[in-house]
């Protein structure tokens, strides 16, 4: 994508929308520059008048003809500016808006393969850069070019010969704001980048700061943190270093070009050429035009800054879903529940290697409606893709899976969705009251139905003992709450959906034995008469399974009840003779 590209797809979707209130601004920009050259021009009659004819008039309206172009001149800039800070504020909600909108519709796998520190990065420093390109340039590039017009104009009317001389600084300075535009793109774009290490670095220690406390790697943390940090500084202080070296270079260009006309302006005196207010006229006009040629000069970098930013931004925004959908797709309608999985391949995409990895390979499954359906199998064998395969939060590669021979993938995925529900070992939570992670499931549930949740889960038991009770705020993903609780919390926001089809990542691991025996019946209340999978950790937890799977290296290896697979699968007795015998 082109810069032009990119420009006009801010203009479509961002800025659009505003253009009356930008117009309005752009308008009353005219009267500032109107004014400030006013200013100017108004110099050369009362230097004339009052100075050397010693008007007694003009010495009293003439100034108040200059508070007046400056009351004017900071009445109109001040409204211009209000008005788009509005519109900035606006324009930076929408990309955020965009922004999110799309990340929550994205497909589990781009969050897994990105970093969200990154991603924090891009919502604030980047739009920031970005709102600034649609904004604030736009506001001041057609001010300070309407200023410097009119600055030239008076110049010209003043001396033509003096004036050309004089713009000679407007090409010196955009080359040299070219050059540097080009620097601070370079460096702001690496800062950008350790801003989203830096998020990303914060998010994981706050994530793990038991573990930092356990393994005493306070000092290595710090060590850590000090070497973010010190990235971004040098990279700020690059970035600030690029912006004062305009400093030195327009303020010598100004001393030259102010030189070159004093020596030329005292030749024309002497020769009488120009008489001294048209000097002193033109040297204000020309000094009054050295802040909109800098500021010009100067957007290039914001410029520069707000492309890259965009570059970042977009396509976030552009993302697309991976999962295949088809306006033809039909309701779920489920009778009895039965899931099958047929030929399914499916590989995972790595970004350390050009060959996909395979994490299943032909699989062949098949799920009883209202009946219990467990896969058992070592750590990376593929058990979880199975079941992040049903609800499509992956798509397969290959093969079909179908419930009542309706295929998922011919099937509106909201529909889908809405008949399954999923307790996993990583209870998922917000950091919200209890009564809103139970209602996560249904927003349109009763209180009643919600305590009644709480209770088929034994959730009641610790939640009447808080003092807020059901109001209670549990923090960053139930920090405030044990694993027995948040599990409990889990299973109640599933039995409040009501899904005909359930899918358990062993829920009652590294449990104690009161808890495990409480998390149990409330499983068994939530899967009875539903179709359910479950993930085995613990053998003894689906001992009584209506069928049992052994996956190994992504296939399907054996497949039967207790007894069947004690006979005829090592690796289920295997499993067996190390959890239960021992």
């Amino acid at each position: 994508m082109t810069n032009i590209d990119i420009l006009k797809r801010l203009y479509k979707d961002y800025t659009r929308k505003h253009l009356k209130k930008i117009l309005l601004a752009l308008l009353l920009s005219v009267a500032t520059a109107g004014s400030t050259s006013s200013i100017a021009y108004l110099l050369d009659p009362a230097i004339k008048q009052i100075f050397m004819k010693k008007d007694q008039t003009l010495i009293i309206v003439i100034p108040i003809f200059i508070v007046t172009a400056f009351a004017i001149k900071g009445l109109s800039l001040y409204i211009a500016k209000v008005i788009m800070i509005g519109v900035s504020e606006e324009v930076r909600k929408n990309v955020q808006v965009d922004m999110l909108n799309n990340l929550i519709d994205a497909d589990t796998k781009l969050i897994d393969n990105k970093h969200s520190g990154k991603f924090i990065s891009n919502l604030t420093n980047d739009v920031s850069l970005l709102t600034n390109l649609i904004a604030t340039v736009i506001l001041n590039i057609f001010k300070d070019t309407l200023t410097l017009i009119g600055l030239l104009s008076v110049m010209f009317y003043q001396n033509w010969k003096l004036s050309l001389v004089a713009i000679i600084m407007i090409p010196l300075a955009a080359i040299a704001a070219k050059s540097l535009g080009k620097r601070i793109s370079k460096v702001s774009y690496q800062q950008m980048e350790w801003a989203g290490a830096l998020s990303s670095y914060l998010i994981d220690m706050f994530k793990n700061h038991k573990l930092i406390k356990i393994f005493q790697k306070e000092m290595y943390e710090k060590n850590r943190a000090e070497i973010f940090l010190e990235n971004i500084k040098e990279k700020g202080r690059k970035m600030s270093i690029v912006f004062v070296r305009a400093s030195p270079i327009m303020e010598t260009m100004t001393g030259i070009v102010i030189a070159i006309l004093i020596f030329y302006a005292g030749k024309l005196i002497i020769n009488d050429e120009i008489d001294i207010s048209n000097f002193f006229s033109f040297l204000a006009a020309m000094m009054l035009a050295y802040q909109p040629v800098r500021s010009l000069a100067t957007l290039n970098i914001a410029i520069s800054q707000g492309i890259a930013s965009s570059r970042r931004v977009l396509p976030i925004i552009d993302e697309k879903s991976n999962l295949k959908t088809n306006k033809y797709d039909k309701e779920l309608d489920i009778e009895k529940g039965n899931i099958e999985l047929r030929n399914i391949k499916f590989s995972y995409d790595t970004s350390d290697s050009p060959e996909k990895k395979i994490t299943l390979d032909n699989i062949n499954l098949k799920m009883l409606g209202g009946k219990m359906t467990s896969l058992v199998g070592y750590s990376g064998s593929g058990k979880s893709t199975i079941m992040n395969l049903i609800p499509r939060i992956y798509d397969a590669d290959e093969g079909e899976i179908v419930i009542d021979n309706q295929s998922i993938y011919k099937t509106k995925i909201k529909s889908l969705r809405e008949n399954i529900s999923f307790v996993s070992q990583d209870t998922n939570l917000f950091d919200d009251t209890i009564k809103n992670n139970i209602a996560y499931a249904d927003m349109d549930a009763t209180d009643e139905e919600i305590y009644r949740a709480a209770e088929l889960s034994f959730a009641s038991e610790f939640i009447e003992k808080l003092k807020d009770k059901y109001e209670t705020k549990i923090g960053e993903n139930g920090v405030r709450l044990s694993g027995g609780e948040k599990q409990r919390l889990s299973i109640a926001r599933a039995i409040l959906k009501k899904s005909r089809i359930i899918l358990l990542d062993e829920a009652t691991s590294s449990l104690d034995a009161e808890t495990e025996d409480k998390i149990q019946k409330a499983i068994h209340y939530l899967t009875k008469d539903k179709t359910t999978i479950v993930i085995a950790h613990r053998l003894s937890t689906i001992l009584n399974s209506d069928n049992i799977y052994v996956i190994d290296s992504g296939k399907v290896v054996a497949n039967g009840n207790h007894d069947e697979l004690m006979n005829s699968s090592s690796i289920y007795k295997n499993f067996y003779d190390k959890q239960i015998k021992m």
